[in-house]
């Protein structure tokens, strides 16, 4: 069965298309932004498009050493593991409660964007211990300033649509009703982004990872050049339960 693919055509001939575009004119060209929106989306962006991409690439690049991801990538690099080993590491530290709530938040606002009462939409989603995606954080227990600017730089750009209000609006009502402060973070602003720009919520997962990347090489690569030895935990930090 032979594979069906509109991405990529590369000929014995020494040519390369990318969605139809020649590759060597995207290399004169294009930004890797560009690129990668076109792979994405079969299109390559407008400029406002190319814009507002930038700055979500940016706001995702790296969240500390602290994070799961960085955490195992580092970790997986101290025991001398080869760049790739320890990148591909840190992208299984990814899971639901860490790198990957895009999918999740975009559906969840493609999903409900509609509904009428948004207040009762949460607290019947309370009553199922259910949460909606996009709200908390760890870290920020106040606001999450990388939503607030991209919320802003998407208000700029003109990408403040429907989700984005929604999102607002979510946030306004949870706060009503949870016994902690929850914000909008990065995640929440990103996915109401994503989706007022028309992006699939299946490609969620994979955005995040796109930016994240550069971040994940830069924190393997400081592991490799501090060269501490492997690390490991203090036997004095694990307790025994018999």
């Amino acid at each position: 069965m032979k594979f069906q693919t509109s991405i990529t055509d590369v000929k014995t001939n020494g040519t390369e298309r990318v969605r139809g575009k020649e590759l060597t004119e995207l290399i004169e060209n294009n930004t890797f932004t560009q690129t990668i929106f076109l792979i994405l989306q079969g299109r390559l962006p407008r400029d406002k498009e190319e814009q507002m991409m930038n700055a979500i690439f940016t706001s995702i690049i790296d969240h500390g050493p602290a994070t799961t991801s960085a955490l195992t990538a580092r970790i997986s690099a101290s025991a001398n593991n080869p760049m790739h080993c320890a990148l591909a590491a840190g992208i299984l530290g990814f899971g639901e409660r860490h790198g990957v709530a895009l999918e999740a938040t975009m559906h969840f606002f493609y999903e409900n964007v509609e509904t009428s009462d948004v207040s009762l939409l949460l607290k019947s989603m309370k009553e199922q211990k259910k949460y909606a995606p996009g709200f908390g954080h760890k870290v920020f227990e106040e606001k999450d300033p990388r939503a607030e600017v991209l919320l802003k730089k998407a208000e700029e750009l003109g990408f403040f649509g429907m989700h984005c209000k929604f999102a607002k609006s979510v946030h306004t009502e949870i706060n009503k009703i949870s016994s902690k402060k929850l914000p909008l973070n990065v995640d929440g602003a990103i996915g109401a982004i994503l989706c007022d720009m028309g992006f699939d919520s299946r490609l969620g997962r994979g955005i995040f990872v796109i930016g994240r990347i550069p971040g994940l090489v830069a924190q393997v690569y400081e592991e490799m050049v501090q060269d501490s030895g492997i690390r490991r935990l203090d036997v004095d930090d694990i307790e025994y339960i018999p």
